[in-house]
């Protein structure tokens, strides 16, 4: 029996140690890794916006830049990390050996 695709239900390999996990791509892991570090500013921007709001005001330009921040960073951090979790398929081309003969 072979086992199924896992390139069709990703799920299945994390809940079947036998079957190998889908292998991403060199920019797959940089979309998710980019995701992370989004989501990481997204996090100090929003901390930075509750220590500076008691200090500045509401009203204060820089409270409003850091919100806008936080909504920047959270939207980067969704699409990166759906680039990055994305199963896609195999783009490379193979060499098929069994060419007609009169063909290089």
């Amino acid at each position: 029996m072979t086992p199924p695709d896992t390139r069709l239900d990703p799920d299945l390999a994390e809940s079947d140690p036998k079957i190998p996990a889908y292998r991403r791509g060199l920019g797959q892991r940089i979309s998710l890794a980019a995701a992370y570090l989004c989501y990481a500013a997204a996090i100090a921007c929003l901390v930075g916006l509750g220590v500076w709001t008691g200090e500045l005001g509401g009203n204060h330009p820089i409270i409003a830049s850091l919100g806008a921040s936080v909504v920047f960073f959270v939207g980067a951090g969704v699409v990166l990390h759906v680039m990055g979790r994305a199963n896609l398929p195999s783009l490379c081309f193979s060499r098929d050996e069994t060419r007609p003969p009169g063909q290089t």
